[in-house]
């Protein structure tokens, strides 16, 4: 149930910052930034995901009831959050107090001293309660049994499809769909207006490859084998992103290399396709949208393998260079306490809607009556999958990593960056597939070497 390898190299800002774009865009503002006398202001940089943005909307709550901090926070895509987030604990900017950090980079930044450990303020508050996250989320945001983030919300993948237009075709979704049939659906239900499955095309390991590793894994697949011999150009490999092209292009949405996780829930939640394949968070923003109702949620399809659903999660961490500020130290912990804790999953699920709560790290979540009464659709279903991912070996062949939609070791940022850009050329029709592949496989295959050599 560990999501976290325990011994990494320590990871030099060169490497992680190679080939990054800090071009910040779509940034939004909330909050007071500026400098009020007895006031200390946080700044919070956050991935413009829908339970952050309802973040961003109740945080004039958190500064209600704490009139001594004011909370700046500036929202982005993930590709550029992460970019701009990475630079700046790697260079000690400390541009950001607060920042979203994904289950892969939290132990790696935590090893590296970016973050700080929160292990003691978390624990010593029993209101806290931070037995009651789950195992498998809090491991992944540790590093050597210490927390270095607490986590917001947690998710695995499953396949989410438009009950009405399966009915309308005489189609029936089968409980555990394989790919072959999915894609059989994609075809039949896409019309001149309505793809039949959106898949993400958007380059970024964490935007096309989150999906497409899972496909990986159950084709066979891997990024390495135990030797940590890179497999990109393997059968395995290939057959499933041949699959990926073959079913965008015979079922999905136009111009994939456009969408990510945000363009392809605006899609689906506006009717504009009929299935999608990504997070168990985003059923809470289906379900709060025009079409709510129409969805049903079935696990993520396979090819050889029982499951293929992902693990992540969401997190909370503060910058390390607010050491240096003790005040900026103790708000910027009671801004991520108040926003990871019970009370506020009850206030977003009371003026944000409950199938919209911030789900899959604590427990108690899975308690409450309202949440269950609204997510009867999801809800149980999302909670069995996070008990069945497997990030010790999640595909046919055994890893030396743990983690299943990322190879936990710092090079893989710029390794699924650099090759998510190879097949997006691919899609785009720039290209053919056996030389992105093999240019993959190169850059794939120094990052291994680096690993054999430790």
């Amino acid at each position: 149930m560990i999501t976290t390898t325990r011994s990494r190299a320590r990871l030099a800002a060169p490497v992680l910052l190679a080939g990054l774009s800090l071009t910040v865009t779509g940034c939004a503002g909330f909050g007071n930034i500026g400098n009020q006398p007895g006031v200390t202001t946080v700044t919070f940089a956050s991935v413009n995901n829908p339970q952050m943005q309802d973040l961003a909307q109740l945080i004039p709550e958190f500064e209600r009831t704490h009139p001594n901090i004011k909370i700046n926070t500036l929202m982005m895509e993930e590709n550029d959050l992460r970019n701009a987030a990475t630079k700046d604990v790697a260079t000690e900017g400390g541009q950001y107090d607060v920042m979203t950090v994904g289950l892969y980079e939290v132990p790696i930044w935590g090893q590296n001293g970016w973050l700080v450990d929160l292990t003691d303020q978390a624990k010593q508050d029993p209101s806290y309660d931070v037995e009651d996250i789950f195992t498998p989320v809090l491991d992944g945001v540790s590093y050597q049994d210490r927390y270095y983030a607490m986590p917001f919300y947690g998710e695995s993948s499953f396949l989410m499809y438009r009950k009405d237009l399966f009915e309308q075709a005489g189609l029936e979704m089968p409980e555990r769909p394989t790919w072959q049939q999915v894609a059989d659906f994609a075809k039949q239900l896409k019309t001149d207006d309505r793809a039949g499955i959106c898949l993400r095309g958007k380059p970024g390991w964490g935007e096309m490859f989150a999906p497409l590793t899972t496909m990986v894994n159950t084709f066979g697949g891997q990024w390495y084998d135990e030797s940590w011999n890179a497999q990109v150009n393997g059968p395995g490999f290939r057959n499933a992103i041949q699959f990926y092209l073959d079913t965008l292009k015979a079922g999905g949405q136009s111009d994939p290399v456009s969408y990510g996780f945000t363009e392809c829930l605006n899609l689906v939640g506006g009717g504009n396709a009929a299935m999608w394949y990504d997070a168990t968070s985003a059923a809470g923003s289906l379900e709060s949208g025009p079409n709510k109702g129409k969805f049903g949620y079935v696990r993520a399809p396979v090819e050889q393998t029982k499951d293929s659903g992902w693990l992540w999660s969401w997190n909370l961490g503060i910058n390390a260079s607010v050491k240096e500020d003790p005040e900026k130290q103790a708000a910027a912990w009671e801004f991520v306490k108040w926003a990871t804790s019970k009370e506020y999953v009850q206030l977003s699920g009371e003026r944000m809607g409950w199938p919209r709560v911030p789900s899959g790290t604590r427990a108690s979540t899975f308690e409450i009556p309202d949440y269950l009464a609204s997510g009867e659709e999801f809800a149980p279903l999302t909670a069995e999958i996070m008990g069945e991912v497997n990030p010790k070996q999640p595909g046919v062949a055994p890893q030396p990593w743990i983690g299943i939609q990322y190879v936990t070791i710092p090079e893989f940022q710029d390794v699924g960056n650099q090759t998510s850009q190879l097949i997006a050329d691919v899609i785009a029709g720039r290209r053919d597939l056996d030389g992105a592949l093999q240019d993959s496989q190169a850059i794939a295959q120094r990052a291994g070497d680096k690993q054999k050599n430790q």
